[in-house]
């Protein structure tokens, strides 16, 4: 645990985490696909396991001892299984199967919990837990993408005001906020991998409960925009493939 933090801050982190848990789980209820939505109990078992053993390895300071460990701890232990997660879903048929019945649109309104992710890191600057270069203040833009994720949901897949184009340019645009708030959070962390930001370490990742963002929330962040680029160039495919049938016929 952070020393001299305010209460309210680790509690609205705690909220956005279990809000982002139940957004996910709202997304998988909300499919057309009937297969799916069976798994969403299965899959919100799994996740709150996940959760469980993170707040476990975090408050036996498994990640904040022996920052000099290679890989990090956190990066093996906390954040590889979860790519390992999504390459899998992405590279089995059962996987590409349940990825392309989540609906688009509850994906979308999913990116709305970087909001207080980005209130609550700007917190943690304040209070000296991470660099002024993670808020955005410094280098982190993603709050951009938490903002306009509604306006994306509502005007582009409720009231079809916006092209897939559109929808999928702001996909790529907020896929490599969320890749630059990762990379500066990565180097300006406690480890043999650290570039920037030696006067004031990012630590809040480190402790209980903000190894919860690295270990879940932007996981699922990230997997949302793969699915939601997958479907959206999926489905460019699928009308560009029906129009040369109806040409050549």
């Amino acid at each position: 645990m952070i020393e001299n933090l305010p209460t309210y801050i680790p509690i609205i982190f705690g909220l956005t985490t279990v809000a982002t848990l139940l957004l996910f789980v709202w997304t998988i209820r909300s499919s057309n696909s009937e297969l799916t939505r069976k798994k969403s109990t299965f899959i919100f078992i799994g996740l709150t396991i996940w959760l469980v053993i993170q707040a476990v390895l975090t408050l036996n300071n498994i990640y904040n001892t022996d920052t000099n460990s290679f890989p990090p701890k956190i990066m093996l232990i906390g954040v590889l299984p979860t790519i390992l997660t999504i390459i899998m879903l992405f590279a089995t048929s059962k996987g590409k199967q349940f990825i392309d019945n989540l609906p688009l649109r509850n994906l979308t309104y999913l990116n709305i919990v970087r909001i207080p992710v980005e209130i609550v890191l700007f917190w943690l600057f304040l209070n000296k837990a991470i660099p002024e270069l993670m808020t955005f203040e410094g280098r982190n833009f993603d709050i951009i993408a938490g903002i306009t994720a509604p306006f994306i949901a509502y005007f582009g897949l409720t009231k079809l005001k916006i092209s897939r184009k559109g929808i999928l340019i702001w996909n790529f645009i907020c896929l490599g906020l969320l890749i630059n708030i990762v990379v500066n959070a990565l180097f300006s962390a406690p480890s043999p991998m650290q570039k920037f930001a030696f006067e004031q370490p990012n630590i809040a990742i480190l402790n209980f409960p903000f190894s919860w963002l690295p270990t879940f929330i932007v996981p699922i962040v990230l997997f949302g925009h793969l699915t939601s680029i997958r479907q959206l160039l999926k489905r460019k495919t699928n009308e560009k493939t029906n129009k040369n049938k109806t040409t050549n016929g």
